[in-house]
């Protein structure tokens, strides 16, 4: 069975994600009974949230930011920041008084850049002394349906050094990539989330190494 898998990229027009030992691949997955998989199986990676951070190297009034700008809330008993949200691209900045910002909501790369950019350049229309540095994507957010389900049970068992399955408290299997180094929530369905990847390539690189090791706990 071969696997094929690409990144959706997101609607336009919708609102607004050397080759080294893998400590994973020492684990003997167990053979399925029945593989009806197609062969050519593609899957389909869509991204679902960006986080960027970025600084803009100054110190920030965050009650003049509050007050003069739309779309911002500031209720420091609760968060010790600004709240500021854009409707295009559609994301939302954290606005920190050291000058440090996080961006998030994005549904990709260009539009996490695209937003930090305005969100700085709102600042500096603001009359702080802004600069663009530092700029860093934190964490992309992908899911993928493998559209088979998937004994949990049997697969934290095996998996436990890696895993942990408590399904009265949270349906899904928590499962720990070492490399890449990424957090996965797979449900039983067969539905699986990814989260802490720094890039697309991670996300890939963690899907072609557990992809496998999932379908051999495939219910038949």
């Amino acid at each position: 069975m071969q696997f094929h898998f690409k990144i959706a990229e997101p609607d336009p027009n919708a609102s607004a994600l050397t080759t080294t030992h893998n400590p994973h691949s020492a684990l003997q997955p167990q053979q399925p009974a029945i593989l009806t998989e197609p062969k050519d199986a593609q899957h389909e990676i869509k991204l679902q949230n960006i986080v960027a951070t970025f600084s803009v190297d100054c110190e920030l009034d965050l009650k003049t930011i509050n007050s003069r700008t739309r779309n911002s809330e500031y209720t420091p008993k609760r968060f010790r920041g600004v709240i500021m949200r854009m409707h295009s691209p559609r994301c939302t900045a954290l606005i920190f008084r050291t000058g440090k910002v996080i961006c998030t909501g994005a549904r990709n790369e260009i539009e996490a850049n695209m937003g930090s950019r305005k969100f700085a350049r709102i600042l500096q229309k603001l009359g702080f002394p802004v600069k663009f540095v530092d700029y860093k994507l934190q964490n992309i957010v992908a899911t993928v349906d493998l559209r088979f389900p998937i004994r949990l049970e049997n697969l934290n068992q095996v998996h436990g050094q890696f895993s942990s399955y408590e399904p009265e408290m949270f349906p899904g299997l928590i499962y720990r990539m070492v490399k890449p180094r990424l957090v996965l929530l797979i449900f039983v369905n067969g539905k699986v989330v990814f989260t802490g990847a720094k890039s697309r390539k991670d996300i890939m690189d963690c899907l072609e190494a557990i992809s496998p090791i999932l379908l051999s706990f495939r219910k038949t």
